[in-house]
C-alpha cells in the first residue's frame, strides 16, 4: 500500500472494518488449508473473501456519496457541482422544505439516498455518475496518477486502464456471486482461486478507495 495516511472519517473506518473481514476469510482458509476434505472446498473462503472486499467499496461509494451531498447541501455554495444544482427534488419534498419541517439538506440527502440506495457502485461509468453530484474533478484519472505518484512512477496507469484494473476484479464478483463462479459452459468445474489471487483483489480494493478519497478530498 502506499504510504498515504487513511481518511479518519466515520465511512472509511467502516469501509477498512469491512475488508478486514475479507482479509481474516482469507486467513481462515489459509488456516484450514492443511487439513483438505472433501467436504470443504478452500476456495469458498476465499470466493466470500472477493465478495466481501467489493461489497465493502460499493458500500463505501453509498456511504461517502450521501455524506457528502448533505454538507453540499447544507453549505449552499456557489460552488456546488453542475449535477447537485441540477438534481430534481419531488414537488412533496419541495413542499416539506418550504414548510420547515425538513431541511433542504436533509431534504436532497434523503432523495439522493432514495434514488442510489438499490444501484450497485461497482461499474466505474455507474461510480463516475454518482460522484457527478459531489466533485466535478474526473475521479478515475485523477486517482490514476495518484496512485502512479505513490508508486514514484513505476507504473503509468490512467483512467481507462485503472477502471480495467476496477473491472476485473468487480467482474469476478459476479462470476462468484451469479454464476458459482463455474467455468464457462460447465455445471461442475469451477474456476481455480487461491489466497495469492483474492489477497491481491483486496489490496487493489484498498488502494482504488484511498486514491479516490484522496482525490475527493
Amino acid at each position: 500500500m502506499p504510504a498515504a495516511a487513511h481518511p479518519q472519517t466515520r465511512e472509511f473506518r467502516a469501509f477498512l472494518t469491512n475488508l478486514d473481514y475479507a482479509r481474516k476469510m482469507v486467513v481462515a482458509g489459509q488456516s484450514l488449508a492443511a487439513f483438505q476434505s472433501p467436504v470443504i472446498d478452500i476456495g469458498d473462503f476465499y470466493r466470500a473473501a472477493w465478495v466481501q472486499s467489493v461489497s465493502a467499496i460499493d458500500h463505501w461509494f453509498h456511504e461517502e456519496l450521501y455524506r457528502r451531498v448533505a454538507e453540499l447541501a447544507a453549505a449552499d455554495s456557489p460552488g456546488m457541482p453542475y449535477q447537485l444544482t441540477r438534481f430534481e427534488l419531488p414537488l412533496v419534498k419541495v413542499e416539506e422544505v418550504r414548510r420547515g419541517t425538513i431541511t433542504l439538506a436533509d431534504a436532497v440527502s434523503g432523495h439522493v439516498r432514495a434514488k442510489w440506495g438499490n444501484a450497485a457502485l461497482q461499474n466505474p461509468r455507474k461510480i463516475s455518475e454518482a460522484l457527478k453530484l459531489v466533485t466535478e474533478e474526473d475521479v478515475w484519472a485523477k486517482a490514476a496518477i495518484q496512485l502512479n505518484q505513490w508508486n514514484h512512477g513505476r507504473t503509468s496507469f490512467n483512467a481507462q486502464s485503472l477502471k480495467q484494473q476496477y473491472n476485473s476484479i468487480t467482474e469476478r464478483r459476479n462470476r462468484i456471486a451469479h454464476d458459482a463462479d463455474l467455468l464457462d459452459g460447465d455445471l461442475k468445474r469451477r474456476r481455480e482461486i487461491s489466497d495469492a489471487d483474492v489477497t491481491d483483489a483486496i489490496d487493489w480494493i484498498e488502494r482504488i478507495a484511498l486514491a479516490i478519497a484522496t482525490v475527493l478530498g
